[in-house]
């Protein structure tokens, strides 16, 4: 849609428009949209029957927002999305620096230009993308920065005593007149400053310095908090709390097919990545596996979450190290492996908050034991549990693997190891093909060779098999066997590796 014609005050008039407030426009632009049927909110993913359904009603009953949530829950993102409700365009007075309404200016410069100009006022128009005005609350933050301050050099310069309002410099909040005003981490904002916000949100005044100063701004405003602030950092004063009319409760994926969605639509993978390495729904689920276990480990702080950033890194980890194996062994194509998931674990270690226990153990062996418990849970949607596998009286379908190893054999599967390595070595064990066919028939040869390593480590989880780490890989082989030989400086090693 093109910039509208009109240039004067008198050209709107005639042209019937109404002003509307930002919270009116919102809630009938949104009106329109449900009786379209229209989506709204595109790339917020698994939020369609909780967070979507009471922001909408909060935007129909014209409050303000609080969006409460743990990290990497969307909250930015969803108050962002807000502007595709605002109209593409709104007339204001040109050359107002708070964006009056030509037919109900609230500035000193608006009212006057309306009196001395009338129906030639000359008239600019605003688009929406620029009626949105974001601020991380950060301690630093002063009055002057949200709600203004008086200027010295403009009084000086216009040669007005400090009684005069044009003296006034105004912050990002008036400045935000007529748009939508987000303020992240609002429990990090000093009590103070959340205090002088109060006015602004039930009487509609502003107060800077000296000055008794009303001005009717019209503002929709949404916070963002996060529940652990409240007592870590600080907290959001009650009063504040009160006048903020909407409190939304945001959530992390219920599933792993929704958490896969988000991460495949928000992972920066080039198109020259997705063409030459190959990531199968095997491993796709074990990267979210891997976020659903970390939210019930017993070594994360569960008030600090688990962001869904942490399964987009780590997805994006995952193909760089099998891009990286590609390139040095100068191969066209290649599809990721289970031992790709060692370039996972820096994805995982900078984004969860360990308690006492997790301290104890150090991040790297967390974020090991969280794959690891990815791998076991997911090898029971693949194959047959192996612990009940050993006790049933039928025919164990892991048998002739556990067996190869039993016979003092040790497999090392190397990082950076060539295809036809790999598939040498994984074929070199007795019945681990077979078990594939037998559950996976039709599968590619890549994808069987995937499920063949991946039920190595799977036997490893439900300690059929000793899975020890190398510096750049793991090496399987018998659990009795290993066991008997451990020496005591052994026991050491795993540790010097985190």
């Amino acid at each position: 849609m093109s910039i509208p014609t009109i240039k004067t005050l008198g050209e709107l008039k005639k042209s019937g428009y109404i002003s509307r407030s930002v919270k009116e426009e919102l809630r009938e632009n949104l009106i329109t949209q449900l009786q379209k049927q229209e989506g709204g909110f595109e790339g917020i993913i698994g939020y369609e029957d909780t967070v979507i359904p009471d922001l909408q009603t909060a935007i129909l009953s014209r409050h303000n927002i609080l969006l409460l949530g743990l990290r990497g829950q969307a909250k930015t993102r969803i108050a962002r999305l807000l502007i595709n409700l605002l109209d593409e365009y709104v007339p204001y007075i040109e050359g107002s620096e708070l964006y009056d309404d030509p037919l109900n200016p609230i500035s000193w410069f608006g009212h006057n230009e309306v009196s001395a100009k009338g129906d030639a006022t000359p008239i600019a128009w605003l688009h929406r993308s620029d009626r949105y005005t974001e601020k991380l609350a950060t301690p630093d933050v002063t009055v002057a920065d949200l709600i203004g301050d008086v200027d010295p050099i403009k009084a000086a310069t216009l040669k007005l005593t400090y009684s005069d309002e044009r003296v006034l410099h105004f912050g990002l909040i008036p400045r935000a007149h007529r748009g939508i005003f987000v303020i992240n981490e609002l429990p990090d904002l000093q009590a103070r400053i959340q205090v002088s916000l109060f006015n602004i949100l039930q009487e509609k005044d502003i107060q800077i310095r000296g000055f008794k100063l009303r001005l009717p701004l019209d503002i929709q405003f949404v916070f963002t908090a996060n529940p652990e602030d409240y007592t870590n950092r600080g907290s959001i004063v009650t009063p504040l709390k009160d006048r903020i009319e909407s409190q939304i409760l945001t959530h992390y994926p219920r599933s792993v097919e929704i958490s896969r969605k988000i991460t495949q639509q928000e992972a920066s993978i080039s198109p020259q990545q997705k063409a030459t390495i190959e990531a199968d729904g095997l491993v796709k689920n074990l990267i979210e596996q891997i976020a659903f276990e970390a939210r019930n480990s017993e070594y994360i702080d569960k008030k600090s979450g688990v962001s869904a950033r942490l399964t987009i890194s780590a997805y994006e980890n995952l193909i760089s190290n099998a891009e990286r194996r590609m390139i040095i062994n100068k191969e066209k194509s290649t599809f990721v492996r289970i031992s790709d998931f060692l370039g996972v674990i820096p994805a995982i270690t900078g984004k969860i908050e360990l308690v006492y226990e997790g301290e104890l153990e150090g991040p790297a062996k967390v974020a090991n034991i969280l794959v690891g418990k990815a791998i076991k849970t997911l090898l029971l949607q693949y194959f047959p549990d192996p612990e009940k596998a050993k006790k049933s009286k039928a025919k164990n379908p892991y048998s002739e693997v556990i067996n190869w190893f039993g016979n003092g054999n040790t497999l090392a599967l190397i990082d950076g190891l060539p295809l036809q390595e790999y598939k040498k070595l994984l074929n070199s064990i007795d019945g681990l093909k077979d078990i594939v066919k037998q559950f996976h028939p039709k599968l590619t040869e890549n994808q069987q060779l995937l499920l063949m390593e991946f039920i190595l480590h799977g036997l490893a989880e439900f300690s059929q098999l000793n899975k020890g780490f190398l510096d750049n890989g793991f090496a399987f082989s018998d659990m009795f066997n290993s066991l008997f030989n451990l020496q005591p400086e052994d026991e050491d090693e795993e540790d010097d590796r985190y």
